[in-house]
């Protein structure tokens, strides 16, 4: 009887760990004069989409929640990333996104930066254009 009921604490302990590492939702934001389909934010992060309209893209990373987005939106690893933008940098001279370290710099840099898009792991506030919820 001992070892039963211990056996359910520790798949209930195994369970409460595995809610806590479920991952966040992710939500993809651009500067409010940027119109952006959801299915463009791979590219805009790959590189092959600069602009939406007329407006240059002015894509950033988020450190806090990049290797989440890079599996869902991009589907590759961060080792991945960081070796397709080194490629391009010596092919075309692009440069890769701009980093920021966590989700109040992110939304900062979206609020003042025209045709800045970045992703985040909280509800974004007002001021800012949701393009996509992950």
């Amino acid at each position: 009887m001992r070892s039963a009921s211990s056996a359910w604490i520790a798949a209930a302990l195994l369970c409460v760990g595995s809610a806590e590492a479920m991952p966040a939702d992710l939500y993809v934001v651009c500067n409010a004069n940027v119109s952006l389909r959801p299915e463009d934010v791979r590219d805009v992060y790959i590189g092959e989409k600069s602009f939406a309209g007329n407006a240059r893209l002015a894509p950033a990373d988020n450190m806090a929640a990049q290797a989440a987005f890079l599996e869902k939106v991009v589907k590759v690893s961060v080792d991945r990333y960081t070796s397709l933008w080194t490629k391009k940098s010596f092919r075309d001279g692009a440069n890769p996104p701009a980093m920021k370290s966590n989700d109040a710099e992110a939304i900062a840099y979206v609020r003042q930066t025209p045709g800045a898009c970045s992703y985040v792991q909280t509800v974004p506030p007002s001021g800012v254009n949701i393009v996509a919820k992950l």
